[in-house]
């Protein structure tokens, strides 16, 4: 520590340790959701197995009231439903990105600092005006957030209202 000083004094740029001030999960988060907002961007987690659970009872019903008909019968209704319980279940990116466990926001922030760790930045209102000045930041940041969305948490994603 004291060389340091001692360099700062000197004035010699080149013996200085670069300072890297602390990075918050927090704050990357923030941007990741200021990405996915701006895009609209909005998930849907995959209820297939509820789908599927519904269309086996109904079909298993169908059966028994109506014997070989009625599981076709059965069956069609109750796929037809649970198609429709398991649609239009959409939330928004960035809600889910605030409610992630914390070791699963660490995993996203892994993923977003990979591409930011360079800039340097001192609060999240800089970092995020920084990326969004960059097309190419933000192109990058919104494909870490939609990977992550459809591989880890096995969701649709959709853009727009």
């Amino acid at each position: 520590m004291q060389e340091l000083r001692q360099a700062e004094k000197r004035n010699d740029p080149g013996s200085l340790v670069p300072f890297r001030m602390p990075v918050m999960v927090e704050d990357i988060m923030k941007l990741l959701c200021s990405i996915s907002e701006e895009r609209k961007m909005k998930a849907a987690i995959k209820h297939s197995g509820k789908g599927a659970l519904v269309a086996g009872a109904v079909a298993f019903v169908g059966g028994l009231v109506g014997g070989p008909p009625g599981i076709a019968l059965g069956g069609t209704v109750g796929g037809l439903l649970g198609a429709w319980m398991t649609s239009g279940q959409f939330k928004p990116i960035p809600q889910i990105i605030m409610e992630l466990p914390p070791i699963e926001q660490q995993k996203l922030f892994n993923e977003a600092y990979a591409i930011i760790g360079n800039l340097h930045w001192t609060d999240v209102v800089q970092l995020t005006a920084l990326v969004m000045g960059n097309d190419a930041l933000q192109q990058q940041l919104a494909s870490v957030v939609v990977n992550y969305v459809t591989q880890r948490l096995q969701a649709e994603v959709q853009y727009g209202d």
